[in-house]
């Protein structure tokens, strides 16, 4: 496993991250999390990604007491707060923000995280009581450093442009072989900031290791076959994109990856990416997975995967 500084952080990672969003606590059962949280430890990974809503809290109890087995300081944990926790608690208000991370915190079973994230950006809140109320955060010493996950580069820019707060270390935005949206805009702004990107979806949900076919209905056990687990795939699964995924196989083939390692490798082509989260059901999934770390892709499969997918990338 090799391994990134996150941002202007001093906090180091792993370029495979284990996420927990539909999984932990949800649809899968806690011994499986349990084998897949020591796959992880045991192949490197020592960077640990959820929120406060995967499972309404579920996610981050099943995580807390799977943590408790390891030392503190062994791995880099990240949650994040803004959508709904019930029909009053939600946004990036100063009281959501100390009621949230306290409430992440007794989940966890932890004293502090090491990044509290905006898990979107909250236009009923003044930026700058979000960022003073995440700045107190850091100085009580409730999270190390903070983050966002999608936020555009305007709202980033408005956040470094406030004195005296506290600045982002880390961006977690959607980004694959098939979802380049944050290229052109956001990737600049942060690289020109000492912020690193903690990329979600770098399988496109699955897709991009060509287990759907077109023509044909989703394996049985696959996450499109789960209505608990595919509510973002629907763009994903047109024939024109299946039939491009499936085209990229001789293209792995040739680099003698599989096409999970490709994509991994992929988006770790980009030095501004720190990490890579990947959702997991078995412990084989996190052991394949993790072998794209330190892969790196020449021009010709580069040019070949550009070639492939012309056409049908989104965002």
């Amino acid at each position: 496993m090799n391994y990134r500084r996150l941002g202007d952080s001093d906090l180091t990672v792993s370029e495979i991250a284990l996420g927990s969003w539909l999984t932990y606590g949800g649809g899968v059962e806690r011994d499986a999390a349990r084998a897949c949280l020591h796959a992880a430890f045991d192949v490197g990974i020592n960077f640990v990604d959820t929120a406060n809503v995967y499972a309404r809290g579920a996610a981050e109890q099943v995580l807390g007491e799977l943590l408790a087995e390891f030392p503190r300081e062994s791995y880099v944990l990240a949650t994040k707060l803004f959508f709904p926790m019930t029909a009053h608690d939600r946004g990036l208000s100063r009281a959501q923000i100390e009621k949230q991370l306290d409430a992440s915190l007794a989940r966890l079973g932890v004293d502090y995280v090491d990044v509290y994230q905006c898990h979107r950006y909250d236009p009923e809140t003044p930026l700058d009581e979000t960022m003073e109320a995440l700045t107190r955060a850091v100085e009580a010493g409730k999270t190390r450093y903070v983050g966002f996950s999608e936020w555009s580069p305007e709202q980033i820019q408005a956040s470094l442009d406030i004195p005296g707060v506290v600045k982002f270390v880390s961006s977690q935005p959607q980004y694959s072989m098939l979802w380049r949206k944050i290229e052109t805009e956001v990737i600049p702004v942060c690289d020109a900031n000492g912020i690193s990107q903690i990329v979600w979806s770098p399988l496109a949900q699955g897709v991009l290791t060509g287990k759907y076919r077109p023509g044909m209905p989703p394996p049985r056990d696959s996450r499109a076959a789960d209505d608990r687990m595919n509510a973002f795939i629907g763009n994903l699964m047109s024939d024109s994109v299946l039939g491009a995924v499936q085209r990229l196989q001789s293209v792995a083939d040739d680099a003698g990856l599989t096409m999970a390692q490709l994509a991994l490798a992929w988006v770790l082509r980009q030095p501004g990416v720190a990490s890579a989260i990947i959702g997991a059901t078995r412990p084989q999934q996190v052991q394949d997975n993790a072998v794209a770390s330190g892969i790196r892709l020449g021009s010709d499969a580069l040019d070949a995967i550009d070639e492939v997918l012309k056409g049908v990338t989104l965002g």
